[in-house]
């Protein structure tokens, strides 16, 4: 396995991927209090893609013969004061968690840790994604404003997607 540093970086991650699900499922409970399926449906994709990077990791681990340590997930918000506030809550959230990836890229090149330096590539260009379409969405959400017509049509268009298929390799 690779270091000690390391290994408790990788399990802080963890929890970090941890907490973006749980953080998009609130959200997701939050667009159904306000009647917007479409938004719930999206981020409780969201939620369950975010649980996945929490097992990319833990399988990580468990493959280097680390010891997986799982810890409390902090409570996220449950109420924004509206749809493009959650969605600049995400976007703020997914800055973060570039940023915890970028600071685990740093860790294993400072330790010549190859292994989990090539293992985190995939997570940088994921990052890359999760910012450029929750930026997107802001975008949209920005240029409808206050127009509900327009709020109902990108409702509409959020409950499209669907969760990528697991194939147990990067997602």
């Amino acid at each position: 396995m690779t270091n000690k540093k390391v290994l408790e970086a990788l399990n802080k991650q963890i929890n970090e991927e941890m907490y973006s699900s749980y953080l998009y499922l609130s959200m997701a409970a939050y667009f159904d209090s306000i009647n917007l399926n479409g938004f719930s449906s999206w981020m409780q994709v969201q939620s369950q893609e975010e649980l996945n990077h929490a097992m990319k990791f833990y399988k990580y681990i468990n493959d280097r013969d680390g010891r997986v340590k799982l810890e409390a997930i902090k409570e996220p918000p449950a109420k924004w004061d509206s749809t493009l506030d959650a969605f600049k809550a995400a976007l703020k959230h997914e800055k973060y968690i570039s940023d915890c990836i970028g600071n685990l890229v740093d860790l294993a090149v400072k330790e010549s840790d190859h292994a989990t330096q090539s293992f985190l590539q995939w997570f940088v260009n994921e990052q890359i994604e999760e910012e450029a379409t929750a930026k997107n969405i802001i975008d949209q959400l920005d240029l409808v404003g206050d127009n509900k017509v327009g709020l109902y049509h990108i409702d509409r268009e959020m409950a499209q997607r669907q969760a990528a298929a697991s194939s147990g390799a990067a997602e």
